[in-house]
């Protein structure tokens, strides 16, 4: 192992590292901890950026792979890799952190606790997204849990112990389906092989050369399905979210990535590529019902971070019906959406961090006329709204339409009908009607008189919003440095479904 292929390691690891630093300062050195945490996540930012710098885009399979035996007995590895999916998700991870932590200052209380719990979900995010052996993916998986929970329990904000509660039995209660179908999985391959392995690698190529005996491929499937379809969150598993992150506190809402659409994307579909083909048609229904019902209730809800929370259950449609659509467009759609997911909300929740931090409120009804108080933060607040509805020139309309592309494809080949398709744009149209109205009874209207001293984004702030809107122009104009990436690995992903003859696409019987 050469010393570049240690930076990822080092990637992995570093916030945990400095969250350890975190417990050694003393309590009450809240500017001290904060300078720790945030330099620890520009340490971790730069490390993933040589990352990229060492990343050779043309290149097929993983790289900077780390390999070695954990619990040898049992099969398990420490088995790191990146390929041109995860680097752009490590980046990304890396540089909501930064963001997140840099937020941060708004938490008044139990400030050292509070970062230490922000790096950790750092490490563990990373680790879903660099791990190539499933119980290590599981160990890294269920990680998030842990300092999410505390983060909403302690930080969060009405009824918080209820929505952290209901947001670990829910995640957990799923992560076990996937957890069982791994020990199944990996003892059907001792059977034929008389060894345990849980590395991804070897499962898919085992499964897709050997197949699994009778209907237990579909038994599998749906267990990791479940996990991530929960995690993701899709209706009709989308229930602990809104009440769970409407109680989180704003940091952590930036850096909450999309893992559970990765996991359904890296593991559940090429690991059990028949089952995938087989209920692609329910999956792509569910992804046009969430796109639906996610904008339906997005327009009822009162206050402006339920909008946003209910357009994340929206974007999850678009990711599920591009994965499902079992196309190389359609894969590159939902790596993009994935992407888009934490660069729009991500810049959309810092921005409602930094009005609520005014305000004290995100109620709709008690704001109004915010363009006239704050017109640099209103501006950027329209760039990223327009962003989250798929404006053209945008970052969500490529992702978008390469998801709806993708989709087409696969029901324009008698997959599927085409009517969900019809459904998933008649979500972007809804999109549009209830960010436009939210927009419009927030920074339009009367000024209340309590707002008539807001003052606008400094220039601090400013900086921390910046990067993401240049990533949502970057992406919605010159998406090839990004997707030139994954093409790779979108047709080597898709490689099972392409010589595929309509007939053997649908469910079986």
């Amino acid at each position: 192992m050469d010393s570049l292929n240690l930076v990822l390691s080092w990637t992995l690891w570093m916030p945990a590292i400095g969250a350890l630093l975190l417990v050694v300062v003393p309590k009450g050195q809240e500017l001290i901890a904060r300078a720790v945490a945030l330099t620890i996540a520009l340490i971790t930012l730069g490390m993933a950026g040589v990352l990229l710098i060492g990343f050779d885009p043309t290149a097929a399979g993983y790289q900077f792979v780390e390999r070695f035996a954990w619990l040898p007995d049992y099969g398990v590895s420490y088995y790191l890799g990146i390929d041109g999916v995860s680097i752009w998700l490590v980046g990304l991870t890396a540089l909501l952190s930064v963001l997140a932590i840099a937020l941060s200052f708004g938490i008044q209380e139990r400030v050292r606790e509070f970062l230490i719990w922000m790096l950790v979900l750092e490490t563990a995010l990373l680790g879903v997204f660099m791990a190539l052996d499933v119980i290590l993916f599981y160990v890294f998986f269920e990680l998030t849990l842990v300092p999410a929970y505390f983060l909403i329990s302690v930080w969060g904000g009405r009824d918080r112990a209820a929505a952290a509660l209901k947001f670990f039995l829910y995640t957990f209660f799923g992560s076990l389906f996937m957890l069982i179908a791994s020990l199944v999985l990996a003892f059907e391959y001792q059977k034929v092989f008389g060894a345990l392995t849980f590395e991804l690698p070897r499962l898919q190529a085992f499964v897709l050369e050997r197949g699994l005996p009778g209907d237990l491929e579909t038994w599998l499937f749906w267990g990791f399905v479940l996990a991530f379809t929960v995690k993701l969150p899709l209706v009709p598993l989308h229930t602990w979210w809104p009440q769970a992150m409407g109680a989180a506190p704003l940091p952590l809402l930036v850096v909450f990535l999309k893992t559970g659409a990765y996991g359904l994307m890296r593991f559940a579909i090429p690991m059990f590529p028949d089952a995938a083909q087989a209920f692609a048609p329910i999956m792509v229904a569910l992804g046009a019902i969430a796109i639906v019902y996610g904008a339906i209730v997005a327009v009822m809800q009162s206050e402006m971070r339920r909008v946003a929370l209910y357009a994340v259950v929206s974007h999850a449609g678009f990711i599920v019906m591009g994965l499902f659509s079992l196309t190389p467009e359609g894969f590159v759609g939902s790596v993009l959406q994935q992407l888009n997911h934490g660069i729009t909300m991500g810049a959309m929740f810092l921005l409602l961090g930094l009005l609520e931090l005014r305000t004290r409120t995100l109620q709709i009804a008690e704001l109004g006329g915010l363009k006239q108080q704050m017109p640099l933060f209103s501006a950027l607040f329209l760039i990223v709204m327009l962003a989250s509805v798929a404006l053209p020139g945008t970052n969500n309309f490529v992702g978008e339409f390469l998801c709806l592309l993708g989709a087409y494809r696969s029901a324009h080949a008698g997959i599927y009908p085409i009517g969900w398709v019809v459904l998933g744009v008649a979500g972007t149209v809804l999109a549009a009607v209830y960010m436009l109205w939210m927009f419009q009874r927030v920074f339009y209207g009367p000024v209340p008189s309590r707002w008539r001293e807001l003052p606008d984004l400094r220039p601090a702030e400013l900086a921390l919003v910046l990067p993401l809107v240049v990533l949502i122009f970057w992406l919605g104009v010159r998406p090839a440095p990004f997707t030139r990436a994954m093409e790779q690995v979108a047709l080597q992903w898709a490689q099972p479904y392409a010589a595929a003859p309509a007939q053997t696409v649908q469910a079986k019987p």
